[in-house]
């Protein structure tokens, strides 16, 4: 079995990584099979329907745990929250037919690469598993399974260069293709039998499977008719919607499925073939022109403009550069840091342009093929979407799991009160059954999600896609919204406002722009020409907004033609620039481009090598002025630096440094490193840019704070900037002080440090024209005394530190910060998990670009894109206004209602049918076929489709809905209006029969006297329904027919309507409830049916409905009842369950503390009188601040919305 069978026995799969499992090791024993197919026969196939939907449980039968080394089956099981089982075969590939000889080992696989540690040398196979269409084979020398499809991490950028440059040979080709199988991200359309089938072995259609075979036994035909056509009816409609969705996904992803390559075979020189066959290692050679990329690669040699749109949702291109040729021991992801992307081409994405260096083609190695790629793993997202945990859905469990419970209650009930009266043991079968199928509605699930495909189409006619609809309900409970600045909060494109050059080490007058003269020729209009990403699509200038903006204030043109005589005269394809027409004259005919070193968001700044034609190299870099004034020589940068930068920065102008440097002849551009070109720098001064805020994003920020939502800035930009528009925006307001918090890792240690520091200190005496506060010298007293007006604002550098040295103030930094700056992509996601850790229910709002995995994150992510459904997150925007968030906030709390309303309404009809069923059972009698059919489909189905049409209210309260239905208002609203139906029908029920015409046997005794004919033609009209017993028309109508089962019939009904009308809530959360016009009219309808039932005297009417006569006075004394109920629940309802003030009492006089962990966090901090610090430096040994001693867990608070502040 292996050293340790225990141990071998369970793995994990994809350790670290997002989608990580456990693994166990199983082998299938034929005694234990042949048991489990005694059980499927035994069982009628009920032990296999619950196999079907419990994957381990057919494990643990069928087989025994052995190691994994020697398993036949494995058990998967995800490590998140949700402990999901799922369980694969593994199955062996032959790879004898490739490899025929022992020599021919070392020529076909490498000694550490994972197809010669994978290979059982005597026979020859591999053993795999395929897990969400991903391979993995079992490495024979770690014990583990390892993912295939993908180039191994452990590569070095000078391994990738000399390895693979030359291709691969056609058996190493061949060997890898076998055991990665194809190169297709291929998503068959599923046929629409098997769509079916999964759709009918839901859990839900199997338990209204059983409730119709029981209403058929019963003869209640109309009623089970009713509901087999309702749910074929949703069964199509889920399976046409499945279907589309997979046809859909098919034709995403089958264009690039079967794209002609050029591929570079090692010895045999070029050969084209069918990218499918394309395999980790291979060589692509890129010609010339438009192309679609068929797998993950890493460019080697030339440069490449990409489109990224399909991935990122920014539709600017983007630049590629090839992998360095460094000769360090790191693995080439290490060594590029974050920058690793700049050098991939990613899967699906479009090939615009291709620019080959000094040695020819342009050329990339295949990275990672199929699912594997980057497209591979967006389509696995679709099609394997993570399980959203939110108590709504987890709650509604708990209350099926009750109601079933009453229903065992009653079928005891049942059967003990018809077996004790002698009924016949298949009859008590069927009653007691009965029971389950009116406790449990059948309906429920259906009735949840009308909501949400209401507030769906709602979202979408304003603009706002939904691919996540499960998150419409969270979106109702988001108390913290994360926002992108640059082109969510401000303006996508810059307008260029000045020029603050520098020479020597001086800054000189301000250059503005647009300016009647144009600027000299000087190295930093050189900078403005070349140092950009830009290139010529179809006659037009594409890039960077910022750089296109630059650009055209220089007058310059791109001339993007190719085959320019550089460096050493030979031939390259590189992008020259030349005077326009309107240009001031230069003393240079143009300048080419020769190599760029991409803008980088871990680096904060961008270089391009350049050359005048008939002249000398530069090097140009722009970036962050702090990043780029490290780069440069300190005599070139102006003593005043800092006090400029922050008199721009504060009035929130976005400032772009600029430098540059001469480079010596020699060395050919692309052997240099960026590090060498980058370094020892000429500072030539600051481009100002003016970031204007988009007109909606003070009035939404407004209206969000109003409602109590919480607004952070997260943005790549300077720290200033960031501060000032946030005050431009109304997040920090003007009274309001700022606290920086600056951290750093001690020089020379692993140790650390953070500094707080009131950022107004920061400003010199020279620009006191700028707004401050006249006391800034406040000291901490005033700061501890009002703790809410304060706001941090720290760096992503500073973030990184305090989250690995000081964990323990993270959270207490995150209650009150509000700017966050020069934030990486990864920085942007850590922050909204650190965020959801406190348990607040953050959103994201971005432009889709370097906010992905930020909008994966969150609870609700919002990407402003033009594309009608990015999918970098569940919500996208049309419009690109941050308007949209408080219209899915409103649009998310009133789906949220709308489900509890649907609940309570769903969960009391039941129970109210329940009851009234388990009382005339008492007297062996029930609901007529036709009493259930009305109660069923008359009422609820029509009430369940337009309850959910109110719309939501337009003004944002300040609180929440409620998150659980296990909540003490909700709780209370059900089980009172339980009591008030019960009540009602047992007063009735009893009532009834203390009535002076009232008889057990003779049905017809109330109306006698008033309608002498009455009895002749009901008991006839009975007869020929129900077939009497002795033909005595005297006698109870086959159990149906009798005053109770009228009167009992009659309340519920009605009650029905009174609970929908009473449950319907408007304000604060929806419009109130008379503007939803169909619910209205439906209601008066079917309160005028029941009255008219009520009031009629039509015998076949009544005998159809299996009603009897009963006096005018008793119909009164009924409608009375009813009136009486409905004032008490609406009362309830109202002055109780509805009182916000009243709850708010309740828990201040209970001393009830939320369980929220930033609510906790702030009431530990309001006794702090220390907090927060200022002008204070902690080290990670001398500060001691714990805050986790009454914490408690990370939950939500039951009834935590209804708080009186955020």
């Amino acid at each position: 079995m292996g050293e340790n069978p225990t141990k071998s026995h369970h793995a994990l799969l994809n350790q670290g990584e997002e989608n990580e499992m456990e693994i166990f090791g199983y082998k299938t024993q034929r005694c234990r099979k042949a048991l489990s197919i005694a059980g499927y026969i035994l069982s009628c196939g009920a032990l296999l329907l619950l196999f079907y939907w419990k994957p381990e449980w057919d494990v643990w039968a069928n087989c025994v745990p052995c190691s994994l080394e020697e398993a036949e089956v494995v058990l998967l099981r995800t490590t998140d929250e949700f402990r999901i089982y799922s369980h694969k075969h593994v199955t062996w590939i032959s790879v004898s037919g490739i490899i025929r000889s022992r020599l021919d080992y070392p020529s076909i696989a490498e000694e550490d690469s994972i197809f010669n540690k994978a290979l059982m040398k005597p026979s020859l196979q591999v053993k795999s598993i395929q897990v969400q269409k991903i391979r993995y084979v079992w490495n024979i020398y770690a014990k583990q399974f390892q993912k295939v499809g993908a180039l191994e991490d452990h590569h070095t950028c000078s391994a990738i260069h000399a390895k693979f440059s030359s291709g691969l040979t056609c058996n190493e080709q061949s060997l890898r293709r076998v055991i990665c199988g194809p190169n297709t991200i291929d998503v068959p359309v599923i046929p629409i039998w098997k769509l079916l089938i999964k759709e009918v072995l839901n859990p839900f259609y199997v338990f209204q499977l059983f409730s119709v075979c029981l209403w058929f036994a019963e003869d209640y035909m109309e009623y089970a008719a009713a509901i087999i056509i309702m749910s074929l009816l949703s069964i199509s409609l889920t399976v046409y919607d499945l279907r589309q969705q997979s046809v859909k996904l098919q034709r995403l992803v089958e264009s690039h499925n079967n794209i002609m390559v050029t591929v570079c075979r090692n010895k045999e020189g070029l050969q084209e073939l069918e990218s499918h066959h394309l395999v980790p290692g291979d060589m692509m050679v890129l010609k010339e022109g438009k192309a679609l990329l068929p797998c993950d690669a890493i460019l080697i040699s030339g440069q490449c403009i990409v489109n990224e749109s399909m991935l990122t949702g920014e539709s600017i291109p983007v630049t590629k550069t090839q992998l360095p040729q460094a000769d360090n021991l790191k693995p080439w992801r290490m060594h590029c840091a974050e920058d690793y992307k700049k050098h991939i081409l990613f899967c699906g994405t479009e090939v615009i342009q291709t620019k080959g260096d000094d040695r020819g083609a342009v050329k990339a190695v295949v990275l990672q093929t199929g699912f594997n790629t980057a497209k591979g793993d967006l389509v696995r997202s679709i099609l394997y979407p993570k399980p959203v945990n939110f108590k709504l859905y987890r709650d509604a469990l708990r209350f099926l799991m009750c109601l079933i419970a009453l229903a065992t209650i009653g079928m005891i009930y049942t059967v003990c009160v018809f077996a004790l009266n002698g009924e016949e043991a298949g009859e008590v079968v069927k009653k007691a059954l009965d029971v389950i199928t009116i406790a449990v509605p059948p309906a429920l699930p259906a009735a949840l999600t009308t909501g949400i495909i209401y507030t769906q189409r709602r979202l979408k006619k304003k603009g706002i896609f939904c691919i996540s609809p499960q998150r419409i309900n969270m979106c109702g409970q988001l108390n913290l919204i994360c926002f992108d600045k640059t082109g969510t909060l401000t303006e996508d494109g810059l307008d260029l406002w000045g020029l603050l050059p520098s020479e020597g080490n001086c800054f000189q007058d301000v250059h503005r722009f647009p300016a009647d003269h144009s600027l000299p020729w000087s190295p930093v209009f050189s900078a403005m020409v070349v140092c950009h990403s830009l290139v010529v699509l179809e006659g037009k200038i594409q890039g960077d907004p910022l750089d296109v903006k630059m650009f055209e204030a220089t007058n310059w043109v791109i001339d993007d033609s190719s085959g320019h005589q550089t460096e050493s005269q030979r031939s390259t394809h590189a992008t020259v620039v030349r005077p326009g027409p309107k240009a001031n004259c230069a003393s240079v005919e143009g300048i080419t481009i020769l190599h760029q070193f991409p803008f980088s968001s871990a680096l904060q700044r961008m270089s391009v090598i350049a050359q005048e034609i008939g002249g000398e190299k530069h090097v140009f870099t722009k970036g962050a002025p702090e990043m780029v004034a490290v780069l440069c020589r300190a005599d070139t940068v102006p003593p005043n630096f800092e006090s400029k930068l922050l008199f721009y920065t504060a009035q929130g102008f976005r400032v772009i440094g600029l430098a540059y440097k001469s480079l010596q002849s020699g060395k050919q551009s692309t052997d240099l490193t960026r590090e060498e070109v980058e370094s020892d720098l000429t500072f030539l001064g600051l481009l100002i840019m003016e970031n204007r805020l988009k007109r909606d994003t003070k009035p939404v920020l407004e209206e969000l704070s109003a409602a109590h939502i919480r607004s952070v800035m997260v943005t790549g930009d300077n720290i200033q900037t960031a501060v000032t528009v946030a005050k431009n925006a109304g997040m920090i307001s003007p009274t309001n002080r700022v606290i920086l918090v600056e951290a750093n890792k001690v020089p020379g240690s692993f140790s650390a440090s953070v500094t707080w520091k009131p950022l107004e200190e920061n400003k010199t005496e020279d620009y006191g024209s700028l707004v401050r506060d006249s006391d800034s010298q406040t000291g901490r007293i005033r700061l501890a005394a009002e703790s809410d007006q304060f706001h941090f604002a720290m760096s992503g550098k500073s973030y990184q530190i305090v989250a690995q040295h000081f964990s323990h103030l993270l959270p207490k930094l995150l209650l009150n910060a509000t700017v966050f700056a020069r934030m990486s992509p990864s920085q942007k996601s850590s922050l909204v998990e650190e965020f959801q850790k406190l348990d607040y229910f953050v959103g994201m709002c971005g432009d889709g670009a370097n906010d992905c995995g930020a909008l994966k994150v969150a609870h609700a992510g919002i990407s402003l894109s033009e594309q009608e459904a990015s999918v970098a997150s569940p919500f996208t925007s049309q419009t690109p206004s941050i308007a949209c968030v408080p219209e899915l906030i409103r649009e998310g709390r009133a789906a949220l209602v709308t489900s509890f309303c649907m609940f309570k309404y769903m969960a009391l009809y039941s129970t109210i049918q329940y009851l009234g069923v388990l009382l005339l059972y008492w007297q062996l009698n029930s609901f007529g076929n036709y009493q259930f059919l009305f109660q069923d489909l008359a009422i609820t189905t029509v009430i369940g489709m337009t309850m959910s049409f109110t719309e939501a209210y337009p003004k944002l309260v300040p609180y929440r809905p409620p998150s659980q239905l296990i909540s003490p208002p909700l709780l209370l609203s059900v089980i009172l209006n339980i009591l008030f139906s019960l009540g009602m029908q047992i007063f009735g029920f009893l009532m009834v029969q203390k009535q002076p015409w009232y008889s057990k046997t003779d049905i017809h005794s109330a109306c006698l006297s008033v309608n002498s004919h009455m009895e002749n033609s009901s008991s006839a009209s009975s007869l020929v329904l129900h077939g009497m017993r002795d033909g005595n028309p005297t006698e109870v109508d086959n159990g149906y027919k009798s005053y109770e089962n009228t009167t009992v019939w009659l309340l519920s009904t009605i009650n029905c309507l009174i609970i929908a009308l009473v449950f319907s809530k408007g304000r604060p959360f929806r419009q109130p409830i008379y503007t939803n016009y169909v619910f209205i009219l439906v209601l008066v309808g079917q309160l005028g049916v029941c009255l008219f039932l009520v009031f009629a005297d039509i015998d076949d009417l009544y005998s159809k409905m299996d009603l009897v006569c009963t006096p005018t006075t008793w119909r009164i004394s009924m409608v009375m009842m009813l009136a009486v109920t409905l004032a008490v629940s609406f009362l309830v309802e109202e002055a109780i369950i509805e009182n916000r003030a009243l709850w708010l009492l309740l828990k201040r006089t209970f001393q009830y503390h939320s369980k929220s962990h930033y609510k906790r966090l702030q009431q530990v901090l309001e006794q702090d009188a220390a907090w927060p610090p200022l002008n204070e430096t902690f080290f990670p040994d001398s500060v001691a601040v714990s805050v986790e001693e009454d914490m408690g867990g990370h939950s939500n608070p039951t009834f935590d919305s209804n708080e009186d502040a955020l």
